[in-house]
């Protein structure tokens, strides 16, 4: 057994993805083949989701699966934190590990499956911006480590631990070889983004010889040098936030904030350990709309959460109404093992559930349906995802790779994935918009 070649299942949501990157460049500076299937593999890594249940139970699907095709698998990831789980479960893996355990994961790969003595780490070569598993135009960059927060329905904090932000040298030096190897677009992401540099004080940092402040505006300002889209997600709306919502308005980073507010009932926010201040919340965006009003505003919330009455859905159903967000995800209440939300009374029954889930988005449909047709008319700047026949599928400075709506634009000249184009909007639907090309940039 040459011991050089790995299979990886990665799973989750983008701060694990990041987590997966990382392994994948660590293992092929060893020297590692990373392969796509079962049959070609030394071994298998998973990395695995543990946050919902459902997630949970796809994670433990897709061990047992390696397991089945392949026979020889490391677990790592948030489920990984629950060793004793996947243990029982499966008894026959190699290691299990935790989130952000990188080099536990890596120890572990040696260990089973030995590198190739004919590695030469000055020929083997591994880009400077590392292993990604996103297109080459864009990337997701994360900032900082776990969560201070201690919402009831979430166990983030026990799996990844307190917050730990990154160095913003040392982000400015992944982002710059990112924006040299061809990355057009910059996602900025964290289990709080907002809260970066919190724990490192706002202390003063250099990045070469400039002074940075280590805090999200300062990021924030230096991230505008580079010139490319920057996107930012996971932003609670502290009033910090505020300072930058101009560098927004004057196009240093996109107008576009991802920020979960989960609820618009006050007494379901407390049950949820959340902010429960919802006229503020919606003073605060009104706020920002007056300095930036091409901003677009994405938010999460969650129906069903336990002691949720019709009575509190309804505020929730006029909170959207209120705050006329452009882009919604919305999740049925699902408990998390560990979680404090567990403990609480008031059980909604599924199909409730499920009726709240399609009222609400039934709601959301209309509103991003009338602020699409607005778009209608005009001309907007893309950045292009595929190109599928006579057809060229984007994304506009609101819309988030995979979990926001695209611009399906027809062709009138040649491109490819990372253009940057110009579009007139000739027609909309409930998420999506349609255009005819523009003058390239």
């Amino acid at each position: 057994m040459s011991g050089a070649k790995v299979g990886f299942v990665s799973l989750g949501c983008p701060k694990a993805l990041v987590d997966s990157e990382r392994i994948l460049t660590q293992l092929r500076s060893d020297g590692y083949e990373i392969v796509p299937s079962y049959e070609t593999a030394d071994l298998v890594v998973v990395n695995t989701c543990g946050f919902l249940e459902s997630a949970r139970e796809e994670s433990l699907d897709a061990i047992g699966e390696a397991l089945e095709r392949h026979g020889r698998v490391i677990v790592t990831g948030c489920l990984g934190a629950a060793g004793e789980e996947i243990r029982k479960a499966y008894p026959d893996v190699l290691d299990v590990s935790g989130p952000q355990q990188y080099h536990r994961v890596v120890d572990a790969v040696r260990a089973h499956a030995p590198a190739p003595q004919t590695h030469d780490p000055r020929l083997d070569l591994v880009p400077p911006q590392g292993i990604k598993l996103t297109p080459r135009h864009y990337a997701y960059v994360k900032i900082a480590e776990g969560c201070n927060h201690r919402c009831s329905f979430c166990i983030i904090p026990s799996m990844r631990g307190r917050l730990a932000s990154r160095d913003p040298g040392e982000i400015l030096d992944e982002v710059r070889c990112l924006v040299d190897a061809g990355v057009r677009e910059l996602l900025i992401i964290a289990q709080d983004t907002s809260a970066y540099g919190l724990d490192l004080k706002n202390r003063t940092a250099f990045w070469g010889p400039r002074p940075l402040r280590a805090n999200l505006t300062g990021l924030c300002r230096a991230l505008a040098q580079f010139g490319v889209w920057v996107r930012l997600h996971y932003v609670y709306p502290y009033p910090h936030v505020d300072e930058i919502i101009p560098l927004m308005a004057d196009g240093g980073i996109l107008p576009y904030l991802d920020v979960p507010l989960q609820h618009g009932s006050p007494r379901i926010l407390k049950a949820m350990r959340r902010p429960a201040a919802t006229q503020d919340t919606l003073a605060r965006i009104r706020a920002w709309r007056d300095i930036c009003p091409e901003l677009v505003l994405r938010s999460s919330f969650i129906v069903g959460f336990p002691g949720e009455t019709e009575t509190d859905f309804e505020m929730l159903l006029e909170f959207l109404q209120q705050a006329q967000l452009d882009r919604v995800g919305c999740f049925r209440y699902s408990p998390v093992s560990g979680a404090a939300a567990n403990a609480l009374p008031g059980s909604v029954p599924e199909e409730i559930k499920e009726q709240r889930w399609h009222r609400f988005m039934q709601v959301q449909a209309q509103i991003s349906a009338r602020k699409l047709a607005a778009r209608v008319g005009t001309t907007m700047e893309l950045i292009v995802d595929a190109v599928a026949g006579e057809e060229l599928v984007c994304r506009g400075h609101g819309d988030a790779p995979e979990i926001d709506g695209n611009v399906f634009v027809t062709t009138g000249a040649a491109a490819a994935p990372g253009d940057i184009i110009h579009a007139r909007i000739t027609g909309s639907g409930d998420y999506d918009l349609y255009g005819e090309r523009g003058d390239q940039q």
